[in-house]
Parts: C-alpha cells; structure tokens; sequence
C-alpha cells in the first residue's frame, strides 16, 4: 500500500512548477529577511520572467494552432506586477496559474474516476483448460472462441462466454451499473468484465477479448477520456470580450490615476482561470457521471449537444421492444386445456432451434409446465414441425400444417402478434400468439423525455402500419414513420425540423441514422458492433430509460459549466472594479483571485451529481396521452431489403 510521503511525491513530481515556485518564494523570503534589499526582488522577478516566456511560447504555438485561449492576461499581469515592483504579487499569480492547473489535474482524476475504473480493471490474462484438464495462465489475447476458461472467485471474466457451470453469481455493475450481483445459468451468456462471486467458474469463449463487450467498453472509455468539447471553445470565446474589458479597465485606471500600478492591480484579478478551468472540469464530470450510470459519452461534444435535444426518435425492434417474441396468448379449440395445449407444443418445439420454438419452450418452463416425452420428432423447413407424444401426432406450425380446414376454429392474430398453431392427429386442437414484447420502461421513458425538455418523440421502423401503430399508442409516441428501409430513416432524420435530433437504437441497420443524428444513441448490452462504433453514446445496460439520464445529465453538465463560467467572470468583474478604484492592493487581489478560481473549480464539480430539479422531473408526469395520438407515415412497401421490418401478422417466418 502507498505511504502518505509516496503519495505527496508522486504529487509533488506531477506538478514541477507549483514546487519551483513554492521554493522560490522560500528562496526569496528568506533574502527578503537576510539578504541584500534587492535581491529578493531580482530572484523573485527572474523566475517570474521564465514563467511568462515559458506559457507566452504556448500561448503563440496555441495562437497559431487557431486556438485563442486566455493566457495573454496572465502573462500582462505578471509582467506588469514586475515592472511596476509588486514582485510579490507577480509570484502569487505564478502560483495561481501553476496552482490552478495542478487544481484542474486533481479534479479531472476525481471526475475521470469511474472511466479510468473501467481501464483499472480490464483482464490481461486468463486461466485456459489445456489437455487432460490442465489449466494453463495465459496472456487474455490468446483465448479463442471454444476454449474452455475457468475464472477464479472474483476474479474479471476475460472473455464473452456461455456459462458451463450450473449456475454462479456475477456482479455486472461496471458494466450496467446494477448493483445487485446476476444470477447466470448453465448455457447463459456472460459477459467480460463481470466479477464472479464467491466460487470458481467455467467458460466456454464465444468471442475473442478484442471484439468482447469489456474490450468494446474500454475503447468507448479511451475516446471519451480524449475527447475536448466545442463548448470549451466557445469558452475561449468567451474569454475575447473579457481580456478586452480587462485591458479597456486596467488602461483607464492608469489614465485617470496617473499611476501604474493601477494597471497591473486590475489585470491581477483579470486573470480568467475559471474560463480555462470550470468548463472542461464541468464537462468531464459529466462524462464521469454518465459512465457511473451505464452510459458511455464519447465526447464532450455530445454532452453539449444532448442537453439542447428537441427531438428524440427510436427503432421499434430492440429499442421501445425487446427484439425477441414472447408468449401473449395461448388459445385452445373447445375442449381443450391451455396449459396441456402449451405443453404439447413445448415438447415438440424444444427439439428446435427457431426463435418462436424457443419462446414456446421458455414460457413452458416459467409457468413450470411438466413437458411430455415427444418421440420421431421431424422439422420441416418454413412449415413446422410434428413429433409422436403418448401415441399421438403432435403437429406445431402453420395453420395448413396441423390438420385438416383448421381455419374455421383458428383466432386471427392481432397487431404485432404471430400465430403458431397445434394440431393433434390431424385436428386442430389451439393456438399459441406470440409478440415482441413492448420494454416495460418504455411508457414512462417516453413521459419522462417530454419532462425533460423533449418536445417531440418519433418511432422510425420498417414495420408495418398496424403493428407500429398499435406499439405507438401502448408507449405514447407522437409521430411514427412506418414501413422504413434504412436510407430511408437517414432521410426522415434530415427533415426533423425540431432539433436537435437524438436518434436511439440497436440494430445494424440503425448505424446510418445513427451517424447521420445530431446524437446517436445505441443501445450496446445487446446492439450490433456497428451501431455502437456510429453511435455518440452507448446505453451499456439494456435499459431504454438511460436516454432520460443522459438528457439530464446533459442539461445538468451545461448548465453547470455555465454557471462556473458565470460566476468566475462576475468576481472577477468586481475585483476588477474595485482594483481600479485604488482600493485593492496587487498582492491582496492576487490571493483573492486564487480563492475565485478554487471556488469554480468546486461549482464545476457539481456536474457529477444530479440537480434538484432533476428529481422533480424524474417524477413528474409527461404530457396526457390524448395530446400524443400517434401520427403514422409509411414508408416504401417492405421488400427483401428491408433488414428492420418485422414478420407479418400470418403466416410465421420460416422454419
């Protein structure tokens, strides 16, 4: 463990310049008691000399660059508390800038924390079974997918996997911010950078560490913790008028006074340290924050963008719903039972692969159904599939499928629901409806953007009318765009009037519309690689209601880089003022200014947590439902193509 006397050198060293000038200031305070009467003036004023050439050489290559920044009153400052003879207040404003950027590195490892958390932990080797059983520790890269990887009690999970232990306990939190640990059954997927729990486990990789979600996550992290806001800039900005304000004062006061000193005392407390420091200190605290709550900003950028989002249009499929079918009804013919009728075709559907055969299955083991024993069981491409269960013909699939002119008995599907029907020695005996199931957050994820400032919500899907219409008035979405080929979502995102334009969804062929939006928003615990690389932001927890948090978090960061700006440049103006007026001596305004920038830097912090406001608006409800009716638009017919839209109501996909 790192002593306290590690802890301050390892400071001392990151931070050279707030040592020299520390040490100059004992090297010239002792002349000033012993030495010759000038030669704590001489030291004091060379140092002093050096700091100016060293940041005017940055401030002329930053110039250069086409970057204005603000250290121009810093170095007029100096210079001229040195040539009018307040030495000693020329070395408290060395001490502010050198102290202020020391201030601005703390803070950014304090706002950086939960991203460079994520960093900390990432896996560098694993323990890989070998023949015979043997675990061998290798270096992570070389774990390919169906080696078998035993994770030892918490320890990281290197690789994406499926479980190949019973069960085991997992705590996801750095990747879903769930702070309760996950229970995973033998067959599940587990992901990378899961801890396990209190025992050893087994995998078996499905992917290598490279393209594994723990990995995907650090490269979002390393981009955001490099990213630099145009909101900073616009601080710079910010800084013109002010430098100029500061020189028009400081000029006047000499003019009027006929003293000199006048100039340097109002440029001491001119120097704008909270436009250099409080905003990109506000920004990464709001990165920090969002990374804290499953969400990961690749740029300050978006922060800036996010909180001005008018607009917030959303995929169907996989984003306002699950993405997978699940059991709505189960309809038995007269004289049968739904729960046998659930059984039956459960037995046969296990034997099966398809995504509707395992949602039949899964909802027979939630309601703990007893599955017969299905014999001969035989799938049949895009028609279904027939098995022999206590002596009878079990037929599970299309309606001409199970028996004979089923369709005077059969129900007709719903919007967005798909029929599997049962048959039983040729006779039609029920039907099994199926749909992809709405995202239980989704009503009040929609409510709560409109509380957050949101004006419009839009559903662009491939889908067809019905089915996108009957989704938009469970969920209350104002405006649906239905029956979208991908270009064509890129196209209705260009002619949103309202913006800015969130876009949030999951899917490959969400990435165009994702690049293409003022902000893109990918839902990355089970999106395609692809939206996650063209999104801005990624949802790390499968969890639509991360788009209300990064809004506000957002709105919040804005707001209090603004407010640190604000307050800042206030202060300054009246020391300014009161320096002009002879009434602040250099070295008093030098020291009341270090307190100035201190006090922003702390304002700016606050962008790691949530306002006040926030929570008033997290419980408040959205516009009534009757001031959203839905207004739908479709696009081209659904063709071959058309990757998002989902299967019509009848008959079933293939098989």
């Amino acid at each position: 463990m790192e002593t306290q006397g590690e802890r301050v050198t390892r400071a001392l060293r990151r931070n050279p310049w707030v040592v020299a000038t520390m040490a100059t200031g004992g090297v010239g305070g002792v002349l000033e008691a012993f030495g010759p009467g000038w030669s704590a003036q001489v030291v004091v004023s060379v140092f002093a000399f050096v700091l100016v050439a060293v940041r005017g050489r940055r401030m002329v290559m930053e110039l250069r660059a086409g970057s204005y920044g603000v250290d121009v009153l810093a170095v007029l400052s100096i210079t001229s508390t040195v040539l009018v003879g307040e030495y000693w207040a020329a070395l408290v404003v060395c001490l502010m800038l050198s102290g202020g950027e020391a201030l601005e590195s703390s803070a950014n490892r304090r706002a950086r924390r939960e991203l460079t958390s994520l960093l900390a932990r990432e896996p560098r080797v694993a323990h890989r079974a070998g023949t015979g059983g043997r675990l061998e520790e290798v270096p992570v890269g070389e774990i390919r997918p169906g080696d078998e990887v035993w994770v030892r009690p918490g320890e990281v999970v290197p690789v994406d996997g499926d479980l190949l232990s019973e069960a085991a306990t997992f705590d996801e939190s750095s990747l879903t911010g769930e702070s309760l640990p996950v229970e995973r059954r033998r067959g599940d997927l587990v992901l990378s950078g899961s801890v396990t729990g209190s025992g050893a486990v087994r995998v078996r990789a499905t992917a290598t560490a490279a393209t594994s979600q723990y990995q995907a996550i650090v490269q979002l992290v390393k981009q955001a913790q490099e990213s630099r806001a145009p909101f900073v800039r616009l601080a710079d900005r910010v800084a013109v008028p002010f430098t100029v304000a500061a020189l028009l004062l400081a000029a006047g006061a000499w003019a009027l006074s006929g003293e000199a000193t006048r100039f340097a005392e109002v440029l001491v407390v001119a120097t704008p340290c909270p436009l250099i420091i409080a905003a990109p200190v506000a920004f990464m605290s709001g990165m920090s924050r969002a990374a804290s709550n499953g969400i990961i900003v690749k740029s300050g950028a978006t922060l800036e963008v996010l909180s001005r989002v008018r607009t917030v249009a959303l995929d169907k499929t996989g984003t306002i719903t699950r993405g997978a079918p699940v059991v709505a009804q189960v309809l038995p013919a007269p004289g049968r039972d739904a729960e046998e009728l659930l059984a039956l075709a459960a037995s046969v559907e296990q034997h099966s692969v398809h995504a509707l055969a395992t949602a039949i299955v899964h909802a027979a083991h939630e309601r703990g159904t007893d599955l017969p024993t299905a014999r001969d069981v035989v799938e049949e491409t895009a028609r279904g599939a027939r098995a022999t269960i206590g002596g009878h013909t079990v037929a599970v699939g299309k309606l001409a499928y199970v028996g004979d002119d089923p369709s005077r008995h059969a129900v007709p599907p719903g919007a967005g629901q798909i029929a599997v029907h049962v048959g039983i020695d040729d006779a039609y005996a029920g039907t099994v409806l199926l749909s992809d199931e709405i995202r239980p957050e989704a009503r009040d994820t929609l409510d709560a953007l409109h509380g957050a400032g949101v004006s419009t919500t839009v559903m662009l899907t491939g889908d067809a009318e019905a089915t996108a219409q009957h989704v938009a008035e469970q969920v209350g979405i104002d405006d649906v765009r239905a029956g979208l080929l991908p270009q064509d979502k890129v196209e209705a995102v260009r002619r949103l009037r309202d913006r800015p334009v969130m876009m949030v969804g999951d899917g490959v062929n969400d990435a165009p519309v994702l690049a293409v939006a003022d902000v893109g928003m990918a839902m990355g615990a089970r999106g395609s690689t692809a939206a996650t690389e063209s999104a801005d932001a990624v949802a790390v927890h499968d969890d639509l209601a991360r788009t209300v948090t990064a809004v506000r978090i957002g709105r919040r960061t804005v707001r209090v880089a603004w407010q640190a700006i604000g307050i800042g440049i206030g202060l300054s103006a009246v020391l300014m003022v009161v320096a002009a007026g002879g009434r602040l001596p250099a070295l008093a305004g030098a020291w009341l200014q270090e307190v100035v920038d201190l006090a922003c830097i702390l304002w700016a912090l606050l962008a790691t947590r949530p306002g006040r406001d926030e929570a008033r608006t997290a419980t408040s409800p959205g516009r009534p439902s009757s001031e959203r009716a839905p207004r739908v638009r479709s696009g081209p017919a659904a063709g071959p193509a058309q990757v998002d839209a989902e299967p019509a109501a009848e008959p079933p996909p293939d098989r």
